[in-house]
């Protein structure tokens, strides 16, 4: 994300700073923290600044350091677009928080709409709107739907893929650049800006829509940016309408139950944690794939695909 490299608003802490960075990226992560620091002590109260800090300190394995740093960058940003609370979270140094700050995830994707589509499915072999949109298709005998609902459509790789299926397609993002994106490709009847992290009765879209209006739902790598899934499992409940399909995909914990946050940033949830969520909010199991959903720093992502029901 850019945002950790916005200007503190002083030339030579900029300088100092562009120097770090390059420090870091040529190996010497020490050096890039020693400079930073300089680089703060002129504008202590830039918050991108320590949370750049925190970064060079934690590859130094200075972790007091960066946990200083990190709990410096939230005093000056409370709103978290940095992510510096799960970053905390993953040094230990707090419990695991059930969801990340909305303000990071919108501003993440935001940064990283233009080049989504080339970043996931060129670079990183991303495959799992094709996939999900395969076992749909094999769990369905090729069925169409009245009304489907993309939950997290970014710039709509899955709406192209069910376009052909549904008679209406509605998308959902928290980013207005991926919204953006997605408008520029025709592929939907209506997009919408919605927080997937608030509950049915705490959104300005999910609680004002009308109930039951969808035969499928889906969510194609969405559910890593949220922790618990409850408050999802209940937009779905109230979207679906009586024996509506819900096609979703999560990283796979590799645990026997619950979800990790892994230093991605990102959250893995395990298939028994995804059972149990089902049967809580009356969804029945239809389907489970198990499958490399993406590639990431060279190494493959595991993931499940998952399809449930509402029953009728």
């Amino acid at each position: 994300m850019t945002l950790n490299q916005l200007s503190s608003g002083d030339l030579i802490a900029d300088r100092r700073a562009d120097y770090a960075k390059m420090l870091a990226e040529a190996g010497e992560p020490e050096s890039a923290a020693d400079l930073m620091a300089q680089a703060l002590e002129r504008v202590p109260e830039w918050a991108a600044g320590w949370f750049r800090l925190a970064d060079y300190e934690e590859k130094s394995g200075r972790k007091e350091a960066a946990i200083d740093a990190l709990r410096k960058t939230l005093r000056l940003n409370p709103k978290d677009i940095f992510g510096a609370g799960l970053k905390l979270a993953l040094l230990g140094a707090t419990e695991m928080p059930e969801q990340p700050p909305s303000l990071y995830v919108e501003r993440l994707f935001d940064d990283y709409a233009d080049r989504f589509d080339q970043a996931l499915v060129e670079k990183l072999d991303y495959s799992v709107p094709e996939k999900l949109a395969a076992l749909i298709e094999t769990s369905t005998a090729g069925g169409h739907f009245e009304h489907v609902v993309d939950l997290g459509c970014g710039t709509g790789l899955f709406g192209e893929r069910i376009r052909e299926r549904a008679a209406f397609l509605e998308g959902f993002d928290i980013s207005a650049n991926m919204l953006s994106k997605a408008e520029t490709k025709a592929v939907y009847d209506r997009l919408a800006r919605a927080d997937l992290s608030l509950p049915p009765e705490q959104s300005d879209v999910f609680g004002n829509f009308a109930a039951a209006r969808a035969d499928l739902v889906s969510a194609a790598d969405v559910l890593m940016y949220l922790g618990s899934l409850d408050g999802v499992a209940e937009i779905v409940g109230k979207l679906l309408s009586d024996g509506g399909l819900f096609a979703f995909s999560v990283e796979d914990a590799g645990t026997d139950d619950g979800f990790v946050l892994r230093p991605s940033l990102r959250y893995a949830h395990s298939e028994a944690y995804i059972r149990e969520l089902l049967q809580s909010h009356g969804l029945e199991m239809v389907a489970v794939e198990r499958t490399i959903i993406r590639m990431d720093a060279g190494q493959p992502i595991s993931g499940i695909l998952f399809l449930a029901r509402k029953p009728a």
